[in-house]
């Protein structure tokens, strides 16, 4: 008799935004005249920078050509695409990241969710609360938790992220194994300054720790005296794991690909104490799972560093910028509290009641659709996430609308 992975019924019946999709859908059949307005999931809606058009259509041309034709490519990337990325996310802000400290990806989805798979399902596990739900459900399908209880899993150490504390959450007093930070953070939209970051690095080396840093949103940092990355801080080579991605930065949402930095010198522990290269072990996983991202996809990729490729993805990330700011502008002038929205695509909203129920009433209301903020964890109780990734018009319409609603309830 074939059993189940009894870990996978530990989960919540659906993903968070499976759930949403699956709401949105039934009042559709319902009201399907009903004009809604997605400002909830993070997904870009503005097309492809033209320099990665432009190489996307030269390297399929390649392909085209038995000469030109490339067939399994490097798992870790192309030694074109990693060069780049080294040189311009990190030499260039006088970050010292190698090449082969690079490893391509079609997403840090798929990599944040992975690379617990290096680790001892015994480990110590601390996640931020509210957090992107991928960190805690894949540590849940590995068996490193206990059931869901309350609202949150039993076994993992839950890092509370508040208004109180400005959504950035302190290193804990016990010891843990494995930490997973994100900033700009999904979903509060908050940042982390580099003493903040100081305190984390901090403890990981106190306690042979490793930090999990999801840098995705990087691109819409505009305060220059906020890190852009964990290595910007000394000390986090030996600690610390970065993911970022070209999703928001460049648009690539559907076309995937990202990269995880995983310096030389950062390791993890057998039983008996012996260091081992986290790096050495990821390429054994990805050698192993992974095929490597398309040619033509790379090539696109590596436009994004072009000098006008780095004009248009900067243009990209100004317009989503600007969409948050008139969110945000917009729910502070109803009343409500905010985060993010500065130096994030992400704006936090303080509703004071039940998120599923704040859901709703924006969705039959407003015909609009955000993210409740309990999706994210138990400290999201009583907010809701909304995306700026929309077009201007749409977001306009949406800020018009929720207005509208909003004064009806009063």
């Amino acid at each position: 008799m074939i059993h189940v992975n009894e870990n996978y019924l530990k989960l919540q019946s659906s993903y968070l935004f499976s759930h949403i999709n699956q709401k949105v859908a039934a009042y559709k059949q319902k009201k399907p005249d009903a004009g809604i307005i997605k400002l909830g999931i993070g997904d870009v809606t503005r097309a492809l920078p033209p320099v990665c058009i432009e190489a996307f259509h030269n390297a399929v041309d390649e392909m085209g050509k038995d000469e030109t034709f490339r067939g399994y490519g490097p798992e870790q990337g192309y030694d074109f695409l990693r060069e780049a990325i080294a040189a311009n996310d990190f030499a260039s802000r006088g970050i010292t990241i190698s090449a082969d400290e690079v490893y391509v990806s079609d997403g840090a989805k798929c990599d944040t969710g992975n690379i617990q798979e290096l680790f001892d399902t015994g480990a110590k596990i601390a996640v931020p609360d509210p957090v992107y739900p991928v960190y805690v459900d894949t540590n849940v399908m590995a068996g490193r938790t206990g059931n869901l209880k309350d609202g949150r899993y039993e076994g993992l150490v839950y890092l509370e992220s508040t208004e109180e504390n400005g959504f950035v959450p302190m290193p804990p007093e016990e010891a843990v194994d494995l930490i997973y930070l994100c900033f700009p953070n999904n979903p509060t939209g908050a940042t982390a300054t580099k003493a903040e970051l100081e305190r984390w690095v901090e403890y990981a080396h106190r306690n042979k720790a490793l930090i999990l840093f999801d840098a995705a949103y990087e691109t819409f940092i505009r305060d220059q005296s906020l890190p852009r990355s964990i290595f910007e801080i000394e000390g986090a080579r030996e600690v610390a794991v970065e993911f970022r991605s070209f999703s928001k930065h460049a648009g690539f949402t559907g076309t995937r690909c990202a990269y995880t930095v995983i310096p030389e010198s950062c390791v993890v522990y057998d039983g008996k104490g012996k260091a081992h290269p986290v790096g050495k072990l990821w390429v054994r996983r990805q050698t192993t799972k992974f095929n490597g991202v398309s040619y033509p996809v790379q090539r696109a990729a590596e436009a994004v560093y072009s000098k006008a490729g780095k004009a248009q993805v900067r243009k990209l990330s100004d317009f989503y910028l600007e969409n948050a700011a008139v969110i945000r502008e917009a729910m502070t002038g109803l009343g409500y509290t905010c985060a993010g929205g500065e130096n994030a695509p992400y704006i936090w909203v303080k509703t004071g009641e039940d998120s599923w129920k704040f859901f709703d009433f924006l969705l039959e209301k407003a015909n609009v659709v955000c993210t409740p903020g309990s999706g994210f964890g138990a400290c999201g109780e009583g907010y809701i996430r909304l995306s700026a990734f929309n077009s201007r018009e749409n977001v306009n319409e949406a800020m018009a609308r929720i207005g509208d609603a909003a004064g009806s309830r009063r």
